[in-house]
């Protein structure tokens, strides 16, 4: 616990962090410890934990066993999810002194998109399992904060309610890459259409692995129509149904779940998509050099280094490990970004040190739903964002493009 006597206690009042009005021109991030500080005096804690890699277990008792574990779980063992954890703890912050960082700017720009932090939230599909608002609490949320949402293919809203429940705010559009062309490009056009900037296509979950959470309690929302409000409101694929979604269910689910799942395509299908999209676009999944290449000479935009949080392949390989590999070989060439394991604000930095452009948080946010809504949400991200932003500070930087390899050493 922070000792809050002496000079201390007199900082609470201005945390040291970047000034100005919210939102791109400078939010001032460390404030929101200040301000939980201060709303102590009027008898006010916190609605939840600020320690969010004990998010998990604060949220187990809130929700049912099967979105509980559809959420937490991973592939096998679980021995990748706890890989992903092993190896931000092989890296050690290396904290310099007298670096004249009581003012710090997170502000940086990736793919056209003006972020306040080096910040995304991470696509997740289904939030209605978690929420009832789901996305859109998730949306709005995101939106007050001015970071970026990647928004799920498999949403339990659809496209056009997502997007006015960003407003303003800046948004990207995730793609499980359905096997019909006329739904894909009807899907692609109606994320265009609602404002979404950049494509995150993701490579690594075109069928599920063996997850022993979920098949325990036989659960999968999609069979149950729960994360396909997408395909259910698009013209290209209803027009393949004989009745609609409402009148047969079955028949609806049992022709979108082979047709978003089942088929690893190659890499000469990426002129497809790049046909049908005029905005950048990512690959997500990359953990291997050559595959990074190969997206880079494919005139790819970006990738996500990322093992799907664990939940794909068992015994994988942890994404931060291959980060710094994956980066020399094509930082130069396009975007990259990071997902995997993020719990904190020294997650994030040791993930820009080691050569990602910025940040996708997953888990955590989704666990900030479950305990309120937009406002549990808003509450994870502006913790994230804080403690992001005082690490920062406190290890001697003043933007993220300071980090580099020589602010880490190996555990």
């Amino acid at each position: 616990m922070s000792d809050t006597s002496g000079p201390d206690a007199a900082d609470t009042a201005d945390t040291a962090g970047t000034t100005g009005t919210p939102g791109l021109t400078g939010e001032n991030f460390g404030a929101y410890q200040s301000k939980l500080y201060l709303n102590g005096l009027g008898g006010q804690l916190p609605p939840f934990t600020t320690d969010f890699t004990a998010l998990e277990d604060s949220v187990r008792e809130r929700l049912e066993p099967g979105p509980f574990r559809y959420v937490a779980g991973s592939a096998g063992s679980g021995a990748t999810a706890r890989a992903n954890r092993a190896a931000f703890d092989a890296w050690r912050l290396v904290p310099r002194m007298l670096r004249d960082a009581t003012v710090r700017d997170l502000r940086t720009t990736v793919l056209g998109t003006d972020m306040p932090a080096p910040v995304l939230l991470a696509p997740i599909g289904v939030q209605s399992i978690i929420h009832p608002d789901g996305e859109l609490a998730t949306a709005r949320a995101a939106a007050a904060l001015g970071v970026p949402t990647v928004l799920s293919t498999a949403s339990s809203h659809t496209i056009e309610d997502v997007a006015a429940a960003s407003g303003d705010g800046p948004r990207w559009y995730q793609l499980y890459w359905p096997n019909d062309d006329e739904v894909c490009v009807s899907i692609l056009n109606r994320a265009k259409a609602a404002g979404f900037t950049t494509l995150v296509v993701t490579l690594d979950t075109w069928t599920l692995a063996w997850r022993p959470h979920d098949l325990d309690l036989s659960y999968l929302p999609f069979v149950r129509g729960v994360g396909t409000a997408i395909p259910f409101s698009d013209p290209a694929f209803l027009a393949g149904l004989e009745k609609s979604p409402e009148e047969d269910l079955i028949s609806a689910v049992l022709r979108w779940v082979p047709m978003f799942t089942g088929t690893d395509r190659s890499w000469d299908r990426l002129p497809f998509l790049r046909d049908h999209w005029d905005g950048p676009i990512v690959l997500k999944g990359i953990q291997h050099p050559d595959d990074a290449r190969r997206a880079a000479a494919a005139g790819m935009d970006g990738i996500v280094v990322s093992n799907h949080g664990g939940r794909q392949v068992d015994g994988a390989v942890a994404s931060l490990e291959m980060l710094p590999e994956i980066a020399a070989a094509v930082g130069d060439r396009t975007e990259v970004l990071f997902d995997s394991g993020v719990r904190t604000g020294s997650d994030v930095l040791k993930a820009l040190a080691l050569g990602a452009k910025a940040v996708l948080l997953g888990r955590p946010y989704a666990y900030g739903l479950a305990h309120g809504g937009e406002d549990g949400v808003r509450h994870v991200l502006s913790g994230l964002l804080a403690d992001l932003d005082l690490t920062l500070g406190l290890s001697g930087h003043r933007s993220p493009a300071e980090l580099s390899p020589e602010s880490l050493r190996r555990a």
